[in-house]
């Protein structure tokens, strides 16, 4: 999840205090926040970004004291984006709105030029010249990526940012070979996802968070998101994050746990790629039924390792899985050696 506390794009000490506890903590991938592939792709002027050579040696460094201290396994990746009309906005705590004239704003990017919302800056809409920028700026991160030792790569093409917004109907009224038509309006997302994969070393995992549903009427469905997986998956991705929501200020969302899996779920069983599901997925015995069903082949957590970053751990103990590796210096809580451990966590003990 974004942090929005870099510094003009390059990560710091709260980052290297984020990411080392999330590293120690047993999952088994850590996908940095997304982060944008030019300046004024960031959301905010909080944005972590992979632009130039400051970003990529300030991640690299960072990336590497996460392995020293990860259990072995634990693999890293990141999340490549570009906000498009809703770049140049304040920190959630700042309240969330496109900056305003005395809060060092900048021109935004959108398939079309039409506004996130009202009171939000009219986006220039791209020209072909600005669309191979924007793409040549895809492949230059994802380059630096790779350099910088991740294991995996995501486009962010959810969530109403720049590649979500080119997909949408309700985004892209572009009347040229961009736009119109289902396959018109994805043109663009797989011509960078196309170029990304081909930038990458072998080695390097290719995915990518795709949209569910835009929740919102004439947007998209679960059904375009079955297509554009196995049009990625012929693009040479291994998986897709399925997610929802983001490309309108006000979606017809109803949330409840697991509330976006059935997205994920429907996206697994239709199109021939493997699928990662999210949605308010909270407990471990749920996460588990989620994988355990079919119904995704992975799960990501998020706001839950933000509340408790030793989620996994605690995870294991309720399921009465084997125990997560722990750094020598933290063995002492394990609930084997420690009774404290069914008085902190008595949901488990009761599981």
């Amino acid at each position: 999840m974004c942090q929005y506390q870099a510094d003009d794009g390059v990560p710091n000490e709260w980052h290297l205090m984020h990411y080392l506890q999330l590293a120690i903590g047993g999952a088994g991938l850590i996908m940095f926040e997304a982060t944008h592939v030019e300046r004024s792709g960031r959301i905010t002027h909080g944005c972590l970004g992979l632009y130039n050579d400051a970003q990529e040696f300030a991640l690299k460094r960072l990336l590497a004291a996460c392995r020293r201290i990860a259990p072995l396994g634990t693999r890293f990746g990141i999340q490549l984006a570009h906000a498009g009309r809703k770049a140049s906005a304040q920190r959630p705590w700042d309240g969330g709105k496109s900056l305003g004239p005395h809060e060092d704003p900048w021109p935004t990017l959108a398939p079309s030029a039409v506004p996130f919302a009202d009171g939000w800056q009219t986006p220039e809409a791209l020209d072909e010249d600005g669309m191979a920028r924007v793409k040549t700026a895809f492949v230059h991160a994802a380059l630096r990526a790779a350099r910088a030792g991740f294991d995996a790569v995501e486009l962010h093409c959810a969530h109403g940012y720049l590649l979500h917004e080119f997909a949408s109907p309700l985004s892209n009224l572009r009347s040229d070979g961009y736009g119109g038509s289902p396959r018109a309006r994805l043109r663009f997302p797989m011509e960078v996802a196309i170029a990304v994969r081909a930038a990458l070393p072998v080695e390097v995992a290719f995915g990518a968070r795709i949209t569910g549903s835009d929740y919102a009427a004439g947007g998209l469905t679960v059904d375009d998101a079955i297509v554009f997986a196995d049009r990625l998956k012929e693009s040479g991705a291994v998986y897709v994050c399925v997610s929802g929501g983001g490309n309108v200020a006000r979606p017809n969302i109803q949330v409840s746990p697991g509330y976006q899996v059935p997205l994920a779920a429907r996206v697994r069983a239709h199109s021939d790629m493997r699928t990662r599901a999210v949605g308010l997925i909270v407990a471990p015995q749920q996460a588990e039924q989620i994988v355990a069903s079919g119904a995704a082949d992975m799960v990501a957590i998020a706001r839950g390792f933000l509340d408790n970053p030793r989620w996994a751990w605690h995870a294991a103990e309720a399921l009465q899985a084997p125990s997560i590796a722990r750094p020598p210096a933290y063995a002492r809580t394990e609930a084997s050696v420690w009774p404290g451990a069914l008085l902190a966590r008595p949901s488990n003990a009761a599981s």
